[in-house]
């Protein structure tokens, strides 16, 4: 299911050298220095290697942040801030704001910055293992674990490290409440499409589907109304493949919904669930038209191309054929003019983000090398620090469109 996934582009940054000239007073303290360039270096690289997988992903994100900690935890034993987290300028621009970057002077907007795009990548790492012609289902749960690692990377980052820093997010920017919950709750709403698209291949009862698929709906339609307030130039591609989403589960929904109400024969109220289920699929494939001709940041994708979208097509209109056969030769139910309230709750296969935690401080971060870091001596050196770098957009590799088997796992 390839070009299923909207997916908006990586942060970029400019390069950081870490050099710090005077500053670092030991031949430990400049390894560390020479450690974080490299480190920084390889994850920036990874971002963007079609071969990286998430445990090469994992071991470069974990070699950086356990040296990157060292500038931000207290080293000295007292609680006082570390002396070595305001000393560089980070820059980084934002998944919705072009190449127009963000700027602080803080370690701590650094670890958060690089660890949003670690939570994209893992977001774009779960659509092109999505889109493999014949994926496994080992491969399937590799796209559900992804989706819900970036969830948690998203909502610690929200919890526990944005309060911390000492300049707030500017309106629109990637930092603020509203952009990164809307990332939190796309995320979840993903990884609960994997769980329908496996009930469905396993026929799971139509309990169950109907379920699932509202409450994915609903995690769809608050994030919408999440970047609502947002400016439309930059949000309204976005929120089109939010919408429209939306609208094709809550089809998926009251299709399934109509299957249960006639098992239970109440075959007029089934025919008006599929009814309803018609109207939100139109509604979703005329979405699918807006969100192709909306300009916006993030890659395009194309869910009314993909045989799992066009086959729910087919199963409503069967079904409630099916449903009106039924009806005329056996119930004689009056349809209802209202469509049925759903008010559906799934026990099962709801998508939980995976608790995201900083790796263990480096061995090489010890409070004897903290000492000799000295920023009296760094002083005199400010004339001679280089230019500043421009910051260049992240070259992202093409997804591959491949055969459409229909299917989310085999």
């Amino acid at each position: 299911m390839a070009h299923w996934f909207h997916r908006n582009p990586l942060k970029a940054t400019a390069p950081v050298s870490f050099n710090f000239y005077g500053v670092a007073g030991s031949p430990a303290a400049n390894k560390i220095c020479n450690d974080l360039r490299t480190t920084r270096a390889r994850l920036l690289e990874m971002f963007t290697d079609v071969t990286c997988n998430s445990e090469i992903m994992k071991n470069a994100t974990d070699a950086y942040f356990s040296l990157l900690q060292g500038f931000i935890l207290p080293l000295d034993g007292t609680t006082q801030e570390n002396k070595m987290r305001f000393i560089q300028n980070f820059k980084w621009t934002d998944t919705l704001q072009g190449n127009t970057p963000s700027a602080q002077q803080d370690v701590v907007f650094e670890l958060v910055s690089i660890a949003f795009n670690v939570a994209l990548w893992y977001t774009k790492f779960a659509s092109r293992l999505a889109g493999k012609e014949n994926i496994t289902e080992p491969e399937a749960k590799d796209v559900h674990r992804s989706l819900k690692v970036a969830a948690g990377i998203f909502k610690n980052l929200k919890e526990v490290h944005i309060p911390r820093l000492i300049t707030p997010a500017e309106k629109g920017r990637d930092l603020e409440p509203r952009v990164i919950d809307a990332y939190i709750i796309q995320c979840q709403a993903e990884a609960q499409e994997v769980t329908i698209a496996r009930a469905i291949e396993l026929k799971h009862n139509a309990t169950l589907i109907a379920a699932l698929s509202f409450e994915t709906a609903n995690f769809y339609q608050k994030a919408d109304h999440t970047l609502n307030t947002l400016e439309p130039e930059c949000s309204s591609k976005w929120r089109k493949y939010l919408q429209l989403k939306q609208h094709f589960y809550m089809a998926y929904a009251y299709c399934y919904h109509g299957q249960t109400l006639l098992a239970s024969d109440k075959c007029g109220e089934a025919i008006r669930s599929l009814q309803e289920a018609e109207k939100c699929y139109s509604r979703a494939e005329a979405l699918c038209k807006e969100y192709r001709q909306t300009k916006g940041p993030g890659t395009t994708a194309k869910p009314s191309e993909q045989l799992f979208f066009l086959k729910l097509g087919g199963l409503i209109k069967n079904t409630l054929e099916k449903c009106q056969r039924e009806n005329g030769f056996i119930y004689f139910h009056k349809v209802p003019a209202e469509a049925p309230q759903l008010e559906l709750k799934a026990s099962y296969g709801l998508a939980e983000p995976i608790l995201f935690e900083l790796p263990p401080l480096s061995e090489q971060c010890t409070a004897e090398v903290y000492a000799t870091f000295d920023l009296t001596k760094g002083a005199k050196n400010d004339k001679a620090k280089p230019k500043e770098e421009e910051v260049k957009p992240m070259k992202e590799p093409d997804l591959k469109p491949q055969k459409d088997t229909g299917c989310v796992i085999s």
